[in-house]
């Protein structure tokens, strides 16, 4: 017989189905099951692995990451997001406001001051691309002027439209 794993009694029975009725990712409500489950009815992992389709390593992995720092254990950020980004989106929106002032007088945002700005902020060399990505996230497009030949003559054309 396989020892009966216990949780710590860091939230009550009716806390836990309280947030359970506001997940909404299924690995979320798994995680919470298996502390539900050890309160309501102390078992092996085993048997509890074997109800929640888990193995019994993540059993016992969720259920001693609960004991030692409580329900903060089982509210990790999860998977994707921004979880490797040098800023939040509100710091780089911040950060690119003097930017986009400067823009919007008419001046030419280009990337290289940008570049060395954020790197100064951050105390450390970044790559070009991390710049434009930065930019792209933020709905900062490139927008040029027409190109137009430096020898064209505008009579020159006025005659050709009148004779064509």
């Amino acid at each position: 017989m396989s020892k009966v794993i216990r949780v710590k009694p860091h939230l009550t029975l009716e806390e836990v189905d309280a947030r359970l009725k506001h997940l909404h990712d299924f690995w979320r409500i798994r995680r919470w099951l298996v502390i539900r489950h050890a309160l309501v009815d102390p078992a092996p992992a085993k048997d509890i692995a074997c109800r929640l389709g888990l193995s019994v390593c993540t059993v016992r992995d969720l259920i001693e990451a609960y004991n030692r720092y409580g329900p903060d254990a089982l509210e990790t950020p999860g998977k994707g997001q921004r979880q490797r980004a040098y800023r939040s989106v509100e710091e780089a929106h911040t950060f690119l406001a003097p930017f986009l002032a400067d823009s919007q007088a008419k001046h030419l945002a280009i990337a290289r001051p940008i570049k060395k700005a954020l790197e100064a902020s951050l105390g450390h060399p970044i790559a070009t691309s991390t710049v434009y990505r930065l930019l792209h996230r933020h709905q900062w497009r490139k927008v040029v002027p027409r190109p137009k030949n430096p020898r064209s003559s505008p009579e020159a054309q006025d005659t050709f439209k009148k004779t064509s």
